[in-house]
């Protein structure tokens, strides 16, 4: 493994700026991106090689992203990026899912100008970048995104919960599926779309079905056959198949209102003068599984 693969040649213990914030956030980012993988052992010695720091930054940084969840520390094995049962992962899942449903609503209520205007920007970048084939920019465009969205919802409290469960999920979504992806950026677009239009409860929606769709994705890709309905949206009348369908997460609002709401925009695409036609999902890749 080499975790400074990609990055400038002058290593970390040459820059005066927070050491430790730096050392902090750079395996951060290695775990969030897969470059260090789930179960990979830590070793202090060789990461604070690689980063040319002493082993004292290492190590308060593997015990802060431990408080995080990133990182397990047992007394047998050390240090070791964290991994998830199928259990955790559903159960994390759920949580997001319900989230940021009710972070979404509250962006449509609020309707902050400036950072609907941030959100379309990066929304813009992560559609060019599908559309060019650089999956290599989505993972940092992805977190871009949802940073924004949750400040859209301009609640502190939800958006520190939300950010600690993105990373904690960070892990399960980091593959680079093409056609996953794209579908992804889609999705984006028709949250924000939801947003614009101050439509809450499509926007909770919305918002609720990218992550469980995103989640049951991964959760088929744990099982070989992949055909067992792993993941089934909860109350929602259909199989887990049937995704258009609405999770039961979103707050405030009956199940029979969501899936109004979502009926509402539904095929809906990214916030332009015109929806994508088939022709234009079929030339940017906009299919598959996000």
């Amino acid at each position: 493994m080499t975790l400074t693969t990609g990055l400038p040649k002058r290593r970390l213990g040459e820059d005066h700026s927070s050491l430790h914030d730096r050392v902090v956030t750079e395996l951060r980012q290695a775990i969030l991106s897969g470059r260090l993988k789930p179960g990979e052992r830590l070793v202090e010695g060789r990461l604070a090689d690689e980063l040319g720091v002493s082993r004292n930054p290492v190590r308060e940084a593997i015990r802060a992203l431990a408080s995080e969840g990133l990182i397990e520390v047992t007394a047998r094995r050390g240090a070791a990026v964290a991994t998830m049962t199928e259990q955790e992962a559903r159960e994390t899942i759920e949580v997001r899912a319900l989230l940021e449903g009710h972070n979404a609503r509250l962006a449509a209520r609020r309707q902050d100008k400036l950072i609907i205007k941030r959100i379309e920007t990066v929304l813009n970048k992560g559609t060019a970048a599908v559309t060019a084939r650089r999956f290599e920019q989505l993972f940092d465009l992805n977190q871009q995104f949802h940073r924004e969205l949750a400040a859209a919802g301009q609640n502190t409290v939800l958006g520190d919960i939300m950010q600690k469960l993105r990373e904690r999920t960070a892990m399960l979504f980091s593959p680079m599926n093409p056609a996953r992806q794209a579908r992804n950026w889609d999705e984006h677009a028709a949250i924000l779309r939801a947003i614009i239009e101050g439509d809450e409860r499509a926007a909770a929606t919305l918002a609720s079905e990218h992550v469980m769709r995103a989640g049951m994705d991964f959760l088929v890709g744990l099982h070989a056959e992949g055909e067992i309905p792993l993941f089934p949206l909860a109350e929602t009348g259909g199989s887990s198949r049937e995704v258009s369908q609405a999770p039961s997460l979103a707050i405030g609002a009956s199940q029979q209102e969501l899936s109004a709401g979502h009926k509402r925009t539904a095929g809906k695409g990214r916030p332009t003068s015109r929806k994508p036609n088939s022709a234009d999902k079929a030339k940017a890749g906009i299919r598959g599984a996000s």
